[in-house]
This record gives structure tokens, C-alpha cells and sequence, in this order.
């Protein structure tokens, strides 16, 4: 199994994020193809800090080549077209595989 992280900063407007985010992003995101699983979770919490995340993404899929097909996608492409629509704080991305 292979993970794509999306960790989103604080944005300037956390309720305009919140909508579009699960209004319009989270649906488009779930067009990728080779997309097993998905979760996210907004406010994001520190344990002892403050956390440097509002919201953070996780996508599963079988393999990293498998990753990479749906990110190169036309799917993958409006999936990251759209990421300046809502994140005004910008995002980092991560991938790794899972391991047992």
C-alpha cells in the first residue's frame, strides 16, 4: 500500500476553506483513478504545540506507480488545478509506502 499526504497551513479564511474543501475539493478528489481509500481531517490540534496544519489529507492507493498514474491523470490535473481555489496557505505533500 503507498500513502499521498496533503498537510494544508492555516489558511486566511478557514470557513471559505472548510466549505470549498468539502463542497468541491474533497468530491473532485474522489475522481482519482487507482484511489482505494481516503480520509482528511480539519483542526488540525497539536499535542503540545500548536499544530502548523489546518487540515491534512491522506489518499491510499496500491502501489507509488499507481500514485503517480492518477496524479498525472486528467482527473489528478483538475485535482490540482483546483488546490488555489481554497488554500491560500499553499500545501506540502508527502508519499511513502505503508509498511506492516
Amino acid at each position: 500500500m503507498y500513502r499521498l499526504k496533503v498537510m494544508y497551513p492555516p489558511p486566511e479564511d478557514p470557513n471559505h476553506f472548510r466549505q470549498y474543501y468539502q463542497n468541491h475539493h474533497i468530491p473532485l478528489a474522489n475522481t482519482l483513478p487507482y484511489l482505494r481509500d481516503m480520509r482528511y481531517g480539519l483542526n488540525v490540534q497539536g499535542m503540545e504545540s500548536p499544530s502548523p496544519y489546518f487540515c491534512i489529507w491522506e489518499g491510499d492507493f496500491d502501489s507509488k506507480e499507481d500514485m503517480e498514474k492518477a496524479l498525472q491523470s486528467e482527473e489528478g490535473q483538475k485535482v490540482a488545478n483546483d488546490v488555489s481555489n481554497y488554500a491560500t496557505g499553499g500545501a506540502v505533500l508527502v508519499h511513502y509506502e505503508i509498511l506492516p
